[in-house]
């Protein structure tokens, strides 16, 4: 099974394709526990006010790629999750919004969400919630040192580019809306900086699939690499395909 992580966006012609994959890795998941039903998909949202709607628009961005069965739960700011959001389930989604609540609320599951993708649960991560997959999340700011790096809309509420201890699904920092919001900037910053050791700026409406095989670039845009040189910072890209 793998880690799906988009970059954000709403394209409803893309959906199918960013989706696709997990929902049907879902689908294996439960066949393989010989499981009588549409797979059980966990969608876990952190939001002020708009929790109910913004997992409604997960759900039915992600349908489009096959039947499920959502089981929501909807925190708000300064809530925490529990492990029994995701009992049962056969795929994980974990919504946008604001990364530092996404994180704050989701830090007491991390090790259960761990367990999970270990035993073979796909997990997405939709905006915030690619970001917070990272062993090393970069959470948001836009300065570093009280320079700007990046345009302030994408800054999370946060002034200096913060990275925090995320999930720890993967070894790379993950940047999101990069070409969109501006954000790849702060990811080449923040690796030239020290602050991550590199990492991928994911564009909107684009997922960027890891698990065992190849990675993939599935959507509408791409995936920027960056990677600390001896010179600097090389940046490159992978096109979806």
């Amino acid at each position: 099974m793998s880690v799906h992580l988009v970059g954000g966006g709403w394209s409803e012609s893309k959906s199918p394709a960013v989706y696709d994959l997990f929902v049907a890795e879902a689908a294996e998941r439960a066949e393989s526990e010989s499981f009588d039903g549409a797979p059980r998909i966990a969608v876990i949202v952190v939001r002020d006010e708009d929790g109910d709607a913004h997992a409604a628009k997960l759900v039915d961005a992600a349908s489009a790629a096959g039947a499920f069965e959502p089981v929501v739960t909807s925190l708000a700011f300064g809530e925490t999750a529990t492990p029994a959001s995701l009992a049962g389930v056969h795929g994980i989604i974990v919504g946008g919004g604001l990364t530092p609540a996404y994180l704050a609320s989701l830090t007491p599951i991390f090790g259960e969400i761990r367990r999970l993708v270990a035993s073979g649960v796909p997990y997405l991560g939709f905006s915030a919630g690619a970001s917070i997959a990272s062993e090393r999340a970069l959470v948001g700011g836009w300065r570093i040192g009280g320079v700007e790096v990046s345009p302030e809309a994408g800054s999370e509420h946060l002034d200096e580019v913060t990275v925090e201890n995320g999930i720890g699904l993967l070894d790379i920092s993950v940047d999101v809306h990069a070409v969109q919001w501006g954000n790849l900037s702060r990811l080449i910053a923040a690796t030239e900086a020290g602050l991550v050791d590199g990492g991928v700026a994911i564009d909107e409406n684009t997922a960027f699939v890891v698990g065992e095989g190849a990675l993939r670039v599935v959507g509408a845009g791409s995936v920027w690499q960056v990677l600390s040189t001896d010179g600097g910072v090389r940046v490159s890209s992978l096109a979806a395909g």
